[in-house]
């Protein structure tokens, strides 16, 4: 196993995944030319590319509709990603600093789509016919859920009275 610390390799986590999620988006909206919302490339019959400005957070909830809400909203978020930076940084057990890696390496791919653009680039439509069993997602949205996820399953294991193993 590596000899860097657990918030070290949540940091290299976190700039790893900040660099797909921005690769990504680059590639779908100028190498593949996604240049206007809705604009759509079905890649099997259960993906497709699909262009989407997310101007809210979570689930679309709560658009910044105007540019106060828009800056209020981007420094709310870079607040919150502070904060999971600042635990990261405190962080001694790997698999956790691994899933905040993850949700810091999202928020930040996020948070710099809102700052240049006003809203996050959207494209992963998973999709069986009509049915979508995920909303239009990205690398970054991803990240963070998979991130919240295994924080949950190893608090939860934890609290069983399984031992974290430190980093």
């Amino acid at each position: 196993m590596s000899k860097l610390g657990a918030s070290a390799t949540g940091f290299a986590i976190a700039g790893t995944i900040f660099i797909i999620d921005q690769l990504t988006k680059w590639l779908v909206t100028v190498q593949l030319g996604l240049a206007y919302e809705g604009d759509k490339i079905e890649l099997i019959p259960f993906l497709r590319f699909n262009l989407t400005h997310n101007e809210g957070i979570a689930l679309g909830l709560f658009p910044a509709n105007s540019d106060t809400a828009r800056w209020l909203l981007t420094g709310f978020l870079a607040i919150i990603t502070g904060a999971v930076a600042y635990w990261l940084a405190r962080e001694k057990v790997r698999g956790d600093a691994l899933a905040l890696g993850m949700v810091l390496g999202g928020a930040l791919g996020n948070l710099v789509d809102r700052a240049r653009f006003g809203y996050v680039v959207d494209f992963i439509d998973l999709h069986i016919g009509e049915f979508r069993p995920f909303l239009i997602f990205n690398v970054a949205d991803a990240a963070i859920t998979i991130g919240v996820l295994l924080l949950l399953a190893r608090s939860l294991l934890a609290g069983r009275g399984k031992a974290s193993v430190e980093a």
